[in-house]
């Protein structure tokens, strides 16, 4: 969850989106790779907060990879290349993480 997460509803928006299960990270898959992406400011008012505080960032990135690589592992390559063709143009590549040969559970 968003640390802006409480009592499990978002404190920032009336209706919590659901890509903010990763917080404000969000992501691509292309070939064997996890693309990390994250949310610009303007979208994300915990963005400004996780920049100016290092182990926010941290906590809070090692939160949505949890996320990003759970939901990934359990979705069908079709499910994830639909996903993957929504645009997300507000947003800025961090990291990579490789995708591993995950089963789908």
């Amino acid at each position: 969850m968003c640390i802006l997460s409480k009592d499990g509803k978002c404190i920032i928006h009336a209706i919590k989106p659901e890509s903010c299960r990763a917080g404000p990270f969000t992501f691509d898959v292309k070939d064997d790779v996890i693309e990390i992406y994250l949310k610009f400011s303007r979208i994300c008012p915990l963005v400004t907060l996780l920049k100016e505080i290092p182990e926010a960032y941290r906590i809070q990135y090692e939160i949505a990879i949890k996320n990003i690589t759970h939901l990934v592992s359990n979705l069908t390559d079709d499910e994830i290349d639909a996903i993957c063709r929504i645009d997300e143009p507000e947003t800025e590549k961090v990291s990579a993480v490789p995708r591993l040969n995950l089963e789908i559970v």
